[in-house]
């Protein structure tokens, strides 16, 4: 089965954030064996078009852009001078026009190379970046990277909007310290106060604490009467003010619909913005929605990068990837390597106490 988030076929999604958030299994990703052809090879593996400039018999050779050590126009021919200035075409950089009239002019010309060459671009980036986790997924205390799911491992603090882990608070607690470890505030001691304290990092314009409070609307919690039209504002602006799991959930609502239209295009969009700044599960979201469209090739370059970074159901598609000759052996060693890493280094003494404990 794929595993979308932290969703499976047949369960429900885990607590996300401060508590819960969707808990819907329809947004699970239909199973993996329903997905793979029927027949697969290694040949499914092969590489993509190169990613560089179009090779001199490419299609841009249609248009003069470049010629011998002089730039020129690529529509009128006019080579650039001190008096006349030539710009690249924003969407592909390959051509350059000495104004907009020739670029105009030049478009229906130039339109095919450049929109494959700014897809390739926008792969280019897809996949190069969001490889570390965000400054989010870092105990502020201890400063190692929190296990995922974060959920699990960590509590969110309503009074400074600080994800501490769970071996921080154990030892927090071991020194005598109930307070907040990381900003020292007394914890609140009833939803009356932890909804004042959301609210006051909210007037801020606390990101994560708009978030929290778009969820706590979601589900009515904390004596809000529930809106789920509330939650939706707040999680767009949370995004727009730079949560990454806000884009995360905006991408798990317009997935499954019902609050907001279904539309899975502009989910993925949503998790494409988290990915690129090293959000695991929206990466591995984006795997199993190009492997449901079949482009398991996009799905596997995904799945190795979300893997890589310690999540442990994308090592698990990966797997099955593997059986279905979808990906190859070293894949997936190399995949399962970098996930023990990614394991080992949010390991600590602390964290291990708190865990043998039942902290």
């Amino acid at each position: 089965m794929w595993a979308l988030g932290r969703v499976t076929v047949g369960l429900s999604l885990s607590p996300y954030l401060t508590e819960r958030f969707v808990t819907d299994p329809d947004l699970a990703i239909r199973g993996l064996t329903s997905l793979l052809p029927k027949e697969s090879s290694q040949d499914d593996l092969a590489d993509g078009p190169c990613l560089g400039l179009p090779t001199p018999d490419s299609t841009m050779n249609d248009a003069p852009g470049v010629d011998g050590d002089f730039e020129v126009c690529a529509h009128c021919g006019k080579q650039g001078s001190e008096t006349v200035t030539l710009k690249h075409c924003t969407a592909c950089r390959l051509v350059k026009y000495c104004g907009v009239v020739c670029q105009r002019a030049h478009r229906k010309r130039h339109k095919k190379a450049c929109k494959q060459r700014a897809a390739e671009i926008k792969d280019e980036q897809l996949y190069s970046q969001g490889h570390e986790r965000p400054e989010g997924d870092f105990c502020p205390i201890c400063t190692l990277p929190i296990p995922l799911p974060m959920n699990e491992h960590s509590a969110l603090n309503a009074c400074c909007m600080k994800r501490i882990c769970a071996g921080c608070h154990f030892a927090a607690q071991k020194r005598g310290i109930d307070d907040c470890p990381f900003c020292r505030t007394p914890l609140p001691d009833s939803d009356a106060d932890m909804l004042a304290m959301t609210r006051a990092r909210v007037a801020k314009k606390d990101p994560t604490a708009i978030l929290t409070l778009g969820q706590k609307y979601f589900f009515g919690d904390l004596g809000l009467q529930k809106d789920m039209k509330k939650s939706i504002e707040l999680l767009t602006e949370a995004a727009e003010l730079g949560s990454i799991e806000a884009l995360y959930c905006l991408g798990l609502e317009y997935s499954k619909g019902g609050v907001v239209q279904r539309d899975e295009v502009k989910a993925a969009e949503f998790w494409t913005k988290a990915a690129m700044q090293g959000h695991a599960q929206s990466r591995n979201n984006l795997g199993c929605y190009e492997g449901q469209k079949g482009n398991y090739d996009r799905a596997l370059k995904h799945l190795l990068i979300s893997a890589r970074m310690g999540h442990k159901d994308s090592l698990e598609n990966l797997k099955k990837f593997f059986k279905a000759g979808l990906a190859t052996k070293q894949q997936y060693a190399d995949a399962l390597k970098g996930y023990q890493q990614a394991v080992e280094e949010t390991k600590s003494h602390d964290r291990d106490e708190a865990k043998r404990l039942g902290y």
